[in-house]
């Protein structure tokens, strides 16, 4: 009887450690997400009214977990009480494509946010210890309102499209330090990107990040997605 309750014992232990040491997750619908190296914490996306906007590989939209169409997402956030000082998440398959992930961001400037935080999967994974709160990089929506770096990322045919800095063509290998240069004079580091619709989102996502490794603001600019 002893050692049946010890074996009980180490095995109910067992169990809550494994619970403890779970990364979060953001509830409602599985995605793929796009790793960052820069992402930070945003624990409030874990809340049970965080608003999340999930985007599929196949491009499906959900608020929360309720699917909607591109037409009925605006609509939808319209009459759902918010908490004004509450921000929006994007959480978007990798493999989504830029138009699909523009759709949410539109309806999130049509309900007048300013800025979205795109949630990410970390490039390391987790150590054990206590449980890892949701990560992203926060962008704002809609025009700049002051001198930026503008980073054009193209559909080049190829596996890797093709990036330019202000109108400069450059490889991807040096587009952090080109970045870095951009951004030297200005009174506000900001980087404005650019990009074809059809583009995997994983790709934008990485010219985000890198631009948050020189300690830049992003907007994303909305138009064409």
């Amino acid at each position: 009887m002893k050692y049946l309750l010890f074996v009980c014992l180490i095995a109910f232990a067992l169990t809550n450690t494994a619970v403890a040491q779970a990364p979060a997750n953001t509830e409602g619908v599985n995605v793929q997400m796009a790793a960052s190296n820069h992402a930070v914490a945003f624990p409030a996306a874990d809340q049970p009214d965080a608003w999340v906007i999930t985007i599929t590989a196949d491009g499906r939209l959900f608020f929360g977990v309720k699917p909607v169409s591109e037409a009925s997402l605006a609509e939808e956030m319209k009459t759902t009480p918010r908490n004004r000082a509450a921000r929006i998440y994007i959480k978007a398959d990798a493999r989504a494509s830029l138009r699909a992930v523009g759709q949410a961001l539109h309806a999130a400037h049509e309900v007048f946010f300013e800025s979205a935080v795109l949630l990410t999967e970390p490039t390391q994974p987790a150590a054990e210890g206590p449980i890892v709160p949701p990560q992203g990089l926060e962008v704002r929506l809609g025009l700049a309102s002051s001198p930026a770096t503008v980073v054009e990322i193209h559909n080049s045919g190829r596996p890797i499209p093709a990036v330019k800095v202000n109108d400069r063509e450059i490889p991807w290998q040096a587009l952090q330090n080109a970045l870095e240069q951009a951004s030297q004079n200005q009174s506000e580091k900001l980087v404005v990107v650019e990009a074809d619709p059809s583009l995997p989102f994983a790709q934008v996502l990485r010219v985000i990040d890198l631009s948050r490794a020189v300690t830049a603001q992003v907007a994303v600019s909305l138009t064409g997605l």
